[in-house]
């Protein structure tokens, strides 16, 4: 996976969104320069996940698992990305031995699960912080 040299490169307006939670994904991103805050909507409210930065990748857990982006990726200022195409990424995890991929499906499974607590925890405490 660390051989990029036939993948692409997007530059993203400072404001732009990425991709959308929930939206099917057929890219990973590796930021060149920028940044990426990465949310979930909870109640109609975004929610912190982290930021990206520098040689940091997102939006690769929907190209392991093939279930929907699990948040939203949004450029804070411009950002440029290697795209990391799914039929890259596929390739290089079937060369890995099947207990590797078993383990990669059951982390993933468990990032999902604790961004969605994570989210569901941070609307809970900023309802009972005092005004």
């Amino acid at each position: 996976m660390s051989d990029l040299s036939n993948s692409r490169r997007k530059v993203f307006a400072s404001g732009s969104l990425i991709f959308e939670e929930g939206a099917a994904g057929s890219e990973a991103y590796v930021v060149e320069y920028g940044r990426v805050a990465v949310y979930k909507t909870v109640q109609g409210r975004h929610i912190s996940i982290g930021t990206i930065l520098q040689g940091g990748i997102f939006g690769e857990m929907a190209l392991i698992d093939d279930q929907p982006r699990m948040a939203s990726a949004l450029a804070e200022e411009e950002t440029a990305c290697v795209v990391i195409g799914k039929e890259r990424l596929t390739e290089q995890l079937e060369k890995a031995p099947k207990g590797v991929r078993v383990i990669v499906g059951a982390l993933l499974g468990n990032i999902r699960l604790m961004g969605a607590e994570l989210a569901e925890a941070r609307i809970v405490l900023s309802e009972t912080e005092p005004s």
